[in-house]
């Protein structure tokens, strides 16, 4: 019993300390959508960016079979260019536009992309949400939609939340432009 209620209070203060939400945000809040590709262009799954009065509610899923990412930890972060071509070098580096250090432990971090691990299970599909602080889709310091856009990386290995510039993490293995609507016709 009290193990249940360790884990339960561990659960609540990560969501806190790192923006998780577990609410749906409004329907008539400003959305997009985002496929998110291996290195093969294949889709392993898509993400859903929605402006809330606190932040940007990032909503990702990935598919079953995870087509390319293994299971295990792995890093993942905005990044700030809105290009996905293989193997994913053309979405530049992480979102940044205060010009911080990377990852959370650092004290002069952390950068506005960098978001907390995801780690996929083996056989079944993966959701998580996150709350970014600070981001919007359009408006703003921290807008994503800016001239070029910015995307979505998936890196093969985990971040280590210290390590400037992408907390080692790896190559990069999946990826999704973040670009309006009508930008994607």
């Amino acid at each position: 019993m009290i193990m249940a209620d360790v884990k339960k209070t561990a659960i609540l203060v990560a969501m806190f300390l790192f923006g998780w939400s577990t609410s749906s945000a409004a329907n008539d809040a400003p959305s997009i959508k985002t496929k998110m590709i291996n290195a093969k262009g294949q889709q392993v799954g898509e993400a859903t960016l929605t402006e809330t009065p606190n932040g940007l509610l990032l909503r990702l899923n990935l598919s079953p079979k995870h087509a390319g990412i293994d299971p295990g930890t792995h890093a993942f972060h905005i990044h700030e260019v809105g290009k996905c071509e293989a193997p994913f070098k053309s979405a530049g580096g992480h979102f940044n536009p205060a010009n911080k250090q990377h990852g959370f432990l650092d004290q002069k971090g952390k950068h506005a992309g960098d978001l907390p691990n995801l780690h996929v299970p083996k056989a079944t599909a993966l959701t998580v949400e996150y709350l970014v602080p600070d981001l919007t889709l359009s408006s703003g310091e921290g807008k994503l939609l800016d001239s070029d856009g910015s995307s979505l990386v998936v890196h093969k290995g985990a971040d280590d939340y210290h390590t400037d510039p992408a907390g080692d993490a790896g190559d990069r293995v999946a990826c999704g432009v973040i670009e309006s609507a009508a930008k994607a016709k």
